[in-house]
C-alpha cells in the first residue's frame, strides 16, 4: 500500500503524527545504539529531564517529549493507539484540530509533569497527547449522544485502569486527559447545536 492510501485510509494529521514519532523512534535507537531499548542519555537528551527544563532552559522538551518514546513496545502500543483514535477524532473536527488537541494535550500532561515529578525525573511517550485524543472522543461522544454521566463513568475508568500498569507517567496521562475533555466537551457543544440547526432550521 502507497503512503498516500495511508493517508487515505488514517487521515492526514493522524499518519503524519505517527511518522514523526516513528522517525524520532529511528533517530533515538541510532543515537543508543539499540532499537529495543533507548539509553537514558538519549531520553535526558530528547525526551523531558526536568531539571534539564529547569535549569538549563530547556523548554523545548515539553514539545518533544511527546514524540519520543523509551523501548519499541512503548512506541508500538502507542503508535496503534494513535492511529485508531487519531482517525476517529480527526474524522470528526478534521485535521488541523487534531493536532492541536495532540499538541495542546501532551503540552498538558508534560506541564504537570515538571510541576509535580522531581527534578531529577526523566519522562517521555506520546500517552498524555493520546490520552487527550480519547478524552475529547469521550466528551464530544458524550454530550452529542446526551450521556454526560456515561462519558465521565468511561474517562474515569479509562484513566484508572491505565493509572495501575508499572512505569506509567500518571500526571501525563491525567494532564492530558482533563485538557482533551475540556476540548471535547466544548466541540461537542458546537457540533450538538450545529446538528439541532439542521434538524430544526435555525441558525446557531
Amino acid at each position: 500500500m502507497s503512503l498516500e492510501k495511508y493517508f487515505a485510509r488514517y487521515g492526514k494529521a493522524t499518519f503524519t503524527l505517527f511518522l514523526i514519532n516513528v522517525s524520532v523512534y529511528v533517530l533515538e535507537s541510532i543515537l543508543s545504539g539499540n532499537p529495543l531499548s533507548i539509553s537514558i542519555e538519549v531520553l535526558a537528551r530528547l525526551g523531558q529531564w526536568n531539571y534539564a527544563v529547569l535549569n538549563y532552559g530547556w523548554w523545548w522538551q515539553l514539545i518533544s517529549a511527546m514524540f519520543v518514546h523509551v523501548g519499541l513496545l512503548h512506541i508500538a502500543f502507542n503508535m496503534y493507539f494513535l492511529l485508531m483514535m487519531g482517525r476517529q477524532l480527526e474524522g470528526i473536527l478534521g485535521p488541523k484540530r487534531l493536532v492541536m488537541v495532540y499538541l495542546v494535550s501532551g503540552l498538558a500532561g508534560n506541564l504537570l509533569t515538571l510541576l509535580l515529578l522531581p527534578a531529577n525525573s526523566v519522562s517521555a511517550g506520546a500517552s498524555g497527547a493520546l490520552f487527550g485524543i480519547v478524552g475529547a472522543l469521550i466528551l464530544i461522544t458524550g454530550v452529542v449522544g446526551g450521556n454526560m454521566q456515561g462519558a465521565l463513568i468511561n474517562a474515569f475508568v479509562l484513566f484508572l485502569i491505565n493509572s495501575i500498569l508499572p512505569s506509567v507517567n500518571v500526571y501525563a496521562h491525567l494532564g492530558g486527559l482533563l485538557v482533551g475533555m475540556a476540548i471535547g466537551y466544548y466541540y461537542g457543544r458546537q457540533i450538538k447545536r450545529h446538528l439541532m440547526a439542521r434538524m430544526y432550521g435555525y441558525g446557531w
